[in-house]
């Protein structure tokens, strides 16, 4: 969290846009942090979207585009992968962004598939909110061991790997 994911699928889809090429966004319909409808990062940037309740509905709506970008991608089910995979294979550039790994640092969701199979992975980083070197965890701050729980600084903090350690001692 905190790495700036949605603010690059925003810059590359808007990108896309100044291309003149036909994009369409995807996100989770259970993420309504900033707002019901649009893809909005952290920092506000913001981009009108679609959402979904499963992966298999991107595949219904994703008709007559060039790029289809998908957002908070960890909150979509295990058919995300076949999804991403049928959309490249008609021609359609796919951009996903989403955590890699949970709060308690296990793989997450989908994106363990979604990153093998990609052809290309750029991973970001937000920094370490306790030492200042990379932060490679989200760290929840807050007692609750549901998996999916939606929050931001006032329920996690990114952490490097020294620092979510100690965390979790």
């Amino acid at each position: 969290m905190f790495s700036g994911k949605t603010e690059e699928l925003i810059r590359r889809m808007k990108r896309a846009k100044i291309a003149r090429q036909r994009v369409e966004i995807f996100k989770p319909a259970v993420d309504v942090r900033y707002d019901e409808e649009k893809v909005v990062s952290h920092d506000r940037n913001a981009i009108q979207s679609t959402p979904v309740t499963t992966a298999a509905n991107i595949l219904l709506l994703a008709n007559d585009v060039d790029v289809v970008g998908i957002d908070e991608a960890q909150f979509f089910d295990l058919e995300l992968p076949v999804v991403c995979n049928e959309l490249a294979q008609r021609g359609i550039r796919v951009i996903v962004a989403g955590l890699d790994m949970d709060f308690k640092g296990n793989p997450f969701g989908p994106m363990p598939q979604l990153m093998a199979t990609a052809e290309y992975v750029t991973k970001v980083h937000a920094i370490c909110m306790r030492c200042g070197k990379l932060a490679h965890f989200s760290h929840r701050t807050v007692s609750n061991d549901k998996l999916v729980m939606l929050g931001e600084t006032e329920s996690y903090e990114p952490l490097c790997r020294s620092c979510f350690g100690k965390a979790n001692m």
